[in-house]
């Protein structure tokens, strides 16, 4: 296969062309074009310049991802017999030209080029960073800063990106849109988000933009947005509490908060669950902030070290190994997990097991270990005067129950009782503040 140079025409205008983008085209041997439908493309037919366009392969496909797939196809069969230039508006931000570079990418260059975001940055006066998406290939990953959308080609297209965006900045949302225009100064209009997919007319110069929003001015936030609270509360004239914080005097709320989304999870009031994994997070971050300022750690590494060990664990996703079934993957684990921690013997296995644990839960897992040696644990409770206790984790374990999480459970239905027997009281007309220890009992036996 020959060379196949893909160079960027620009927002359209021929005056955006650039001279090198035109001397690249004077020497090819072919020149496709994925549009004719240009100002640049109807200069570089007065220059005499013989090219073929993908405008009637697109109106054939039946979908967008059949015709980026045509339009391979047809780039690439040309490219075998001659070296071709295939000319996009931008190179940098067109999905046929991604997938030629994924196909080919020994054959593949791109040349440069005037980009399609330029102009429509220079008029808005955005300042950088600015994320730049096609709309055909948006994604909401992050919303730090700035994002301008390109090629609206349709009212379907720019519905279907407003339904993304709006998710994340709400319809109300000012946004500056870019009606069509084969003009070189590029004009936009201020408009709420949500009629977005309500203008005139829409065609590939049709964009968006919208500036980056402080957090008090978001409706919805990202990993990042948390990053940037904790900042402002642990930063100069930030909050005088979590400017005090430490490693130490955190770490016990960690343990709460794990415990209180555990219940939430029993609950399933799933908005609950959420709000509490908040805080489950916030303490993790809150955690990295205090390292990167002290120099113990940083959020980077609290990602780089679980990204490597579910990796270096996960050996049938990540490598050769096949694990076909779910006990097959725990026990895969487990063998990897000592191997790495150069736990040889028995003992060292089951001291591995986490002092800070509940006493239930460690006692559980163990069990679990000692059980999967082949340890003899009539041998082990015969003994143990709290060897009831113990059979009882083993017994729930075996059924596939957490006698931590039971007992939590347990406890807080004691509390739901007592406040059962209380409203029951106000039912009746008394004061629970009033209730003697006496009456308390008579309701919570009616509750039975």
């Amino acid at each position: 296969m020959n060379t196949i140079t893909i160079i960027s025409l620009g927002p359209g205008p021929r005056e955006q062309l650039t001279l090198g983008a035109l001397q690249t085209l004077n020497k090819a041997r072919r020149v496709i074009l994925r549009t004719g439908e240009t100002d640049a493309a109807k200069y570089l037919a007065e220059q005499g310049i013989i090219f073929e366009t993908l405008d009637n392969l697109h109106e054939e496909s039946e979908d967008f991802d059949s015709f980026v797939e045509a339009a391979v196809a047809y780039v690439g069969k040309a490219a075998v017999r001659n070296r071709v230039v295939y000319a996009v508006l931008d190179a940098l931000n067109d999905e046929t030209a991604a997938a030629l570079l994924r196909s080919w990418p020994e054959q593949v260059r791109l040349a440069g080029g005037t980009d399609l975001a330029a102009p429509l940055l220079q008029a808005a006066g955005a300042q950088l960073p600015v994320r730049v998406a096609a709309a055909t290939e948006l994604t909401i990953a992050s919303t730090q800063d700035a994002i301008l959308v390109t090629e609206l080609n349709t009212r379907l297209l720019a519905g279907e990106v407003k339904l993304k965006l709006a998710s994340w900045y709400g319809d109300d949302a000012e946004i500056c849109f870019f009606p069509p225009s084969r003009k070189s100064e590029r004009i936009y209009i201020r408009i709420p988000l949500c009629e977005m997919d309500r203008q005139p007319h829409y065609d590939h110069t049709a964009a968006v933009y919208l500036p980056a929003l402080s957090l008090e001015q978001r409706e919805r936030f990202d990993l990042w947005d948390l990053c940037r609270v904790l900042r402002r509360l642990r930063g100069e004239g930030g909050c005088p509490w979590d400017r005090e914080q430490t490693h130490e005097s955190l770490s016990r709320y960690l343990i709460e908060e794990a415990y209180e989304t555990s219940e939430a999870v029993a609950s399933q009031e799933w908005d609950h669950v959420a709000e509490e994994l908040g805080d489950v997070l916030l303490q993790v971050l809150f955690q990295a902030d205090i390292g990167a300022q002290y120099g113990t750690f940083e959020l980077s590494d609290v990602t780089t070290a679980i990204c490597k060990k579910m990796i270096a664990r996960h050996p049938h996703v990540f490598g050769s190994e096949h694990c076909d079934t779910a006990d097959e993957v725990a026990d895969s684990w487990e063998k990897r997990k000592q191997r790495q921690r150069g736990n040889g013997t028995a003992s060292a296995m089951l001291g591995d097991v986490s002092a800070g644990l509940p006493a239930l839960l460690r006692a559980e897992k163990v069990m679990k270990k000692a059980e999967a040696l082949g340890l003899d644990m009539n041998a082990l409770l015969a003994e143990e005067p709290l060897a009831p206790i113990l059979r009882m984790v083993q017994e729930m374990h075996h059924a596939g129950e957490c006698a931590e999480e039971k007992l939590h459970l347990a406890t807080e239905k004691m509390v739901k009782c007592v406040k059962n027997a209380e409203n029951e009281a106000k039912k009746g007309g008394k004061l629970a503040e009033s209730l003697t220890n006496s009456e308390i009992n008579v309701y919570l036996r009616r509750n039975k």
